[in-house]
C-alpha cells in the first residue's frame, strides 16, 4: 500500500486527538495543515511533525501532492469545506456530523461522484474492533432477534456562550455532536427505516441541551437520551432473544464488549486497546479505500450516513431545531 498524504484543515481539539492517531498509521503521511492563522498552523505542523502550514484552506487544497483531507471545523462548517475539498479534487474524511442536513449532504455525495472521489464521514466508532466483533456476534446468531437497544451519551457540560457546542450558528447541540453516535449503533443493528420517532428536547440559547429519543420498528425498540446537562456510564445494551451485547462505558469509543446469555452467563469479553487514540482504524479504512480505488467505504457506507441523517432532519422537525443557515 502506497502512503497517503494527509492534509488536517482546522487545528482545533479534535484535529489534536486525529494527528496524534496518524502518527500510529505507517500508511499515513503527515504532509499538511491549514488554519486561519498562518501562526497556528505552524505550530500545529511543528508539534505533530507535519510537512507544510498553510494560512488557508485555498492554499494547502492548492497543494497537487495532497492526497486526501480530515476536516475538522465546526459542523456548520462541515457542507463548505467539504465542497471545497472536493472542488479542488481531494479526497475527504469529514469530522461528524457531517452536514447540518440531508439537502446538504446529497449535494456533496453528487459532487464527489462527479469528481470520482472518495468521501467518509468520520463515524470512528463503525470502524473499531470492538463493535466490528459485536456485528459479528449479532451476524452469526448469538443473541438471535434484537427486541431492544439503549444508548446514552450524557456529559456535563457547563454552558459557555463562546463553546461551538452551545451557539446555533456553529451547529451547536446535543443531537449532531452526541446524539449521532447513539442513532449510528441503534441503525448498525436496527436498520435505516424505523417505523416510527419520538423525540423530545429541553431547548436553550437556540439549540437542543438534552434529548431523548425512541425509534420503533416492526418487532423492536430503541431508546436513547444524549445531551449536555446530567451525567450517565455512556454504556450501551443490545437485548436479543438469545442473549445481550453489553458495550462497555463509552459505547461509542470504548475497547471492551461482551457477550452474555439469556441467564446473564458472559460467554464472551472481549478487549482491544487502541493503539494511540482509537481514529487510527478510521484511517486505515480511508487509507484502505483510497489504495483499493473505493469511493464508498464499505464499513461507513454513504446510504448509512445519509440514512442517519434523514433521522436527524425528523428529529430536529419534532424538536423545533433549526439553524440560522436554514432559515
Amino acid at each position: 500500500m502506497k502512503k497517503i498524504k494527509w492534509g488536517v484543515l482546522s487545528t482545533g481539539k479534535i484535529a489534536h486527538t486525529f494527528a496524534e492517531a496518524l502518527r500510529a498509521v505507517p500508511q499515513a503521511e503527515l504532509y499538511a495543515v491549514s488554519s486561519r492563522s498562518a501562526e497556528k498552523a505552524a505550530d500545529f505542523a511543528a508539534e505533530y511533525g507535519f510537512e507544510k502550514s498553510f494560512g488557508s484552506s485555498e492554499d494547502m487544497l492548492n497543494d497537487p501532492e495532497l492526497d486526501a483531507v480530515y476536516i475538522a471545523s465546526p459542523m456548520a462548517c462541515h457542507y463548505s469545506d467539504a465542497k471545497m475539498c472536493l472542488n479542488a479534487g481531494k479526497n475527504v474524511l469529514c469530522e461528524k456530523s457531517v452536514t447540518l442536513n440531508s439537502s446538504e449532504l446529497t449535494e456533496l455525495l453528487a459532487l464527489a461522484k462527479k469528481k470520482n472521489l472518495f468521501f467518509m464521514e468520520a463515524m470512528w466508532t463503525k470502524t473499531l474492533p470492538h463493535f466490528l466483533q459485536a456485528k459479528e456476534w449479532f451476524d452469526s446468531g448469538m443473541i438471535g432477534e434484537i427486541k431492544m437497544i439503549k444508548a446514552d451519551f450524557l456529559n456535563i457540560v457547563p454552558f459557555d456562550p463562546n463553546d461551538r457546542l452551545f451557539k446555533p450558528e456553529l451547529g451547536g447541540g446535543a443531537l449532531l455532536d452526541l446524539g449521532v453516535y447513539t442513532l449510528n449503533l441503534v441503525m448498525a443493528f436496527l436498520g435505516n427505516n424505523p417505523q416510527q420517532i419520538y423525540a423530545r428536547a429541553n431547548m436553550k440559547n437556540g439549540i437542543d441541551f438534552d434529548d431523548s429519543v425512541i425509534l420503533s420498528y416492526p418487532n423492536a425498540f430503541a431508546t436513547m437520551n444524549f445531551g449536555f446537562d446530567c451525567r450517565s456510564e455512556n454504556g450501551a445494551t443490545i437485548v436479543g432473544e438469545k442473549g445481550l451485547i453489553v458495550f462497555d462505558r463509552w459505547f461509542f469509543c470504548s475497547e471492551n464488549v461482551k457477550l452474555f446469555d439469556n441467564n446473564n452467563n458472559l460467554v464472551e469479553d472481549k478487549y482491544f486497546p487502541h493503539p494511540r487514540t482509537g481514529y487510527e482504524y478510521e484511517i486505515r479504512e480511508v487509507n484502505r479505500c483510497i489504495d483499493e480505488g473505493l469511493k464508498d467505504s464499505p464499513l461507513v457506507p454513504h446510504s448509512d450516513t445519509v440514512a442517519v441523517m434523514g433521522i436527524i432532519d425528523r428529529i430536529k422537525n419534532d424538536i423545533g431545531l433549526v439553524y440560522p443557515q436554514e432559515i
